[in-house]
């Protein structure tokens, strides 16, 4: 087919990603929004797969900041030790509850600003929960997403900030939040970092 325009290669990659993931699930498991923001911020560094693996028994002793209040660091730790940065993770876990005890009624907000506050809740943590808990646009960008942006021509591969703003000017925004999703799933199907050269649908086209 030979390189697409812009305008061609998006269309080209909107219709292959909806093709193959339509409606593309949450992919980590969760109860409610402390849940998935807890679920989110153990994936970092870490696999989806393992997190649901551990997460079970976290959220069987404490779905809620007040019951996760209630244990002790070096409980969480142990039940997470599986996971990378488990003894971080752990301490950002327990006062992030503290934190929405106490400044936000043991809820989960709803504004960038206010999660991104949070202890452990970064930029790509907080636009998950705003874009996939509570549907408002966000483009978080994951190593699949920054990798897959760069192969495709979509951003320069500076850092995820370039790739993030990149892909929100190239991409409708109504499409962001399913777009990301569909980036990451293509890119663990489809398109592996440890390709070099890599021939699957998309980077074969674009």
């Amino acid at each position: 087919m030979g390189k697409l325009k812009l305008a061609e290669k998006i269309k080209f990659i909107t219709s292959t990603l909806d093709e193959l993931y339509p409606e593309p699930d949450i992919p980590l498991n969760h109860e409610n929004h402390f849940t998935f923001l807890v679920a989110v911020m153990l994936s970092a560094q870490s696999t989806d797969k393992k997190v649901n693996e551990i997460t079970p028994r976290l959220f069987e002793k404490a779905n809620n900041p007040a019951k996760m209040n209630e244990l002790e660091v070096d409980e969480i730790q142990r039940i997470i030790r599986q996971i990378g940065l488990a003894p971080t993770k752990a301490k950002n876990i327990k006062k992030m509850s503290q934190q929405l005890l106490d400044k936000h009624n043991g809820k989960v907000p709803n504004t960038f600003e206010e999660l991104e506050e949070l202890a452990g809740v970064g930029h790509k943590t907080a636009s998950v929960i705003m874009a996939q808990a509570f549907n408002t646009p966000a483009f978080p960008v994951d190593t699949h997403i920054h990798r897959l942006a760069y192969r495709w021509g979509l951003s320069n591969g500076k850092n995820v900030v370039t790739t993030e703003k990149d892909l929100k000017r190239i991409f409708d925004k109504k499409l962001w939040n399913k777009l990301h999703l569909q980036i990451i799933f293509y890119g663990r199907e489809w398109c592996q970092a440890r390709k070099n050269k890599c021939e699957c649908k998309i980077c074969s086209n674009v």
